[in-house]
């Protein structure tokens, strides 16, 4: 029985390895890029949800690390705890570390080479698409509330799904970010206090 156990979590292991590997190999872009990876593996999975990921954006972003890596850890933890964070990380983590070593030594060879020039050309567009995917997707569960979203679609099902005051203090906050150039960690410190006396969640 012990066996079958540990047979489990290490098949759990590889699992979280395997597809946050895949993750970190063909998010091409940064750490946003990983964003609609991350939301496919989320449906594939059920190993975290759509909310996670918006969560962990927020966490990224006042917190040191990369969303993608802060996303592997998380999901790794609660799926598998500290060996699972491990694997999780690590699958991400590893195709950059790989690849940049390749394409180091290529420029390094080949940096006037059409080839490679062209292929950079195309990837340039590539990595602005799974932006703009993910930014789709993140304003999406900011500003609407899935549960109030239903079909039909229409302009009145859509108005009463938007989140009205996340809406109008996001255009304050933009507002005040533009006049009063204060350092963001203090809009993040505000927006943290609007959320909890305001209730943004509900």
């Amino acid at each position: 029985m012990a066996a079958l156990q540990e047979g489990r979590k290490m098949i759990l292991l590889l699992n979280l390895f395997y597809e946050f590997f895949k993750v970190g190999l063909f998010a091409v872009g940064g750490g946003l890029a990983t964003l609609p990876f991350l939301y496919a593996l989320s449906a594939k999975s059920g190993w975290f949800t759509p909310t996670d990921v918006a969560n962990m954006i927020a966490v990224a972003e006042s917190t040191p690390g990369a969303i993608g890596v802060n996303m592997a850890t998380f999901a790794g933890f609660i799926t598998a705890g500290a060996p699972g964070a491990a694997a999780a990380t690590l699958g991400l983590i590893l195709p950059s570390i790989v690849v940049v070593l390749l394409v180091a030594n290529l420029l390094e060879n080949f940096h006037e080479n059409v080839v490679v020039k062209d292929a950079f050309y195309g990837l340039r567009p590539a990595s602005i698409a799974l932006l703009c995917a993910a930014g789709v997707k993140v304003f999406a569960a900011a500003m609407l509330s899935f549960d109030k979203f239903c079909a039909p679609v229409s302009f009145s099902a859509l108005a009463s799904a938007l989140n009205w005051k996340a809406i109008v203090f996001g255009i304050i906050l933009y507002a005040a970010q533009k006049r009063l150039k204060w350092s963001f960690v203090s809009f993040i410190v505000i927006s943290a206090a609007v959320g909890i006396i305001f209730k943004f969640s509900c």
